[in-house]
């Protein structure tokens, strides 16, 4: 009886040590996007994904960040790549960072609400949470427009119910003097303003590690 007891605890506390390895283990957030996430034009390192790296190091979360950001990608390339990522990477978090493309190129507005609402179900279908991070469009592009492009971000998200932040460029493109936060382009963020792209993003994604 002594040693079938001591067989039993024995087992208790391996499952209990195996589940607490488990519960231990860091999660894994997958970032698919497009320049803005991919440091166009800057040097490497200092781009608001690099940053969040370091502001999980500081806050002593464990996590790992998989940067699967391509300049010039639209929803239809994320989603189209986006298989083959959740296989790999196996994310218990996917940013997803896309769109400002799709509106660039006069994609349509249906193709690009499609393509996010498609790549966040594969995301939760894989077991992942997802952060849909969304993005607006200038005046000249037309107030219908801009409102309707705008609202699709949160309309997929309120739909998958997905978390959101409803736009990556806030305090950067309607700062007071926006062009000197942009680089010549006028498109592209320089690296001082990546800090507030981080701070837009933060407080949703910290939610989603919790």
């Amino acid at each position: 009886m002594k040693r079938r007891h001591f067989i039993a605890a024995a087992a208790l506390v391996l499952a209990v040590g195996s589940s607490g390895a488990q519960a231990a283990a860091p999660a894994s957030i997958l970032v698919v996007g497009d320049s803005l996430s991919a440091e166009y034009g800057l040097a490497r390192g200092t781009g608001w994904v690099a940053l969040l790296e370091k502001r999980l190091a500081a806050e002593k979360i464990s996590a790992t960040v998989h940067n699967a950001s391509i300049s010039g990608d639209t929803t239809s390339g994320g989603r189209a790549r986006l298989a083959p990522l959740l296989s790999s990477v196996k994310p218990s978090l996917v940013v997803i960072e896309l769109g400002g493309n799709d509106a660039l190129r006069g994609l349509p507005l249906q193709s690009t609400e499609d393509n996010l609402r498609q790549m966040t179900e594969a995301a939760q279908k894989a077991g992942a949470k997802v952060l849909l991070v969304g993005m607006q469009v200038p005046p000249n592009y037309g107030r219908d427009y801009a409102e309707r492009f705008s609202g699709l971000f949160a309309k997929v998200a309120k739909g998958e119910k997905a978390a959101l932040v409803p736009f990556l460029l806030k305090g950067v493109a309607d700062a007071p003097d926006p062009v000197q936060l942009f680089q010549p382009d006028r498109i592209h963020p320089k690296a001082e303003a990546h800090p507030t792209l981080l701070n837009n993003v933060w407080p949703e994604l910290k939610k989603l590690l919790k």
